[in-house]
């Protein structure tokens, strides 16, 4: 059986999302060092909210990226460890998706006596 390509991409969104934080931490770090020279009050305070900030915002970033990794290869392991299992309720749930969406849109229409013998 040849796995999917979501492992891939999945890391690429990844990769993306962490790049897209990297990019505005540097700009928040660029502007840290514009306003270094300013020594008022407010911009101090200010400066070292953003500080406080980036760093938990990088350690947040971190543990998802890190849930987001292992939760990946949990769901891989476990399709390719029960590979008729996982075809059988993905099979169930696009039913099941696929029956409310008809529903909602009004292209069902149950008979009720198509089962009758």
């Amino acid at each position: 059986m040849k796995p999917n390509n979501t492992k891939g991409q999945d890391n690429m969104n990844i990769q993306a999302l962490s790049n897209d934080m990297g990019t505005r931490a540097e700009d928040a770090r660029a502007l840290m060092a514009a306003t270094a020279e300013v020594a008022e009050e407010k911009v101090v305070e200010a400066r070292n909210r953003l500080g406080i900030a980036l760093n938990s915002g990088e350690k947040i970033l971190r543990r998802v990226r890190d849930k987001a990794v292992e939760g990946a290869r949990a769901a891989g392991h476990t399709v390719q460890g029960h590979p008729y299992q996982t075809i059988g309720i993905a099979f169930g749930v696009g039913a099941l998706i696929g029956l409310l969406l008809a529903r909602r849109n009004g292209s069902y229409i149950p008979q009720r006596n198509a089962l009758r013998l």
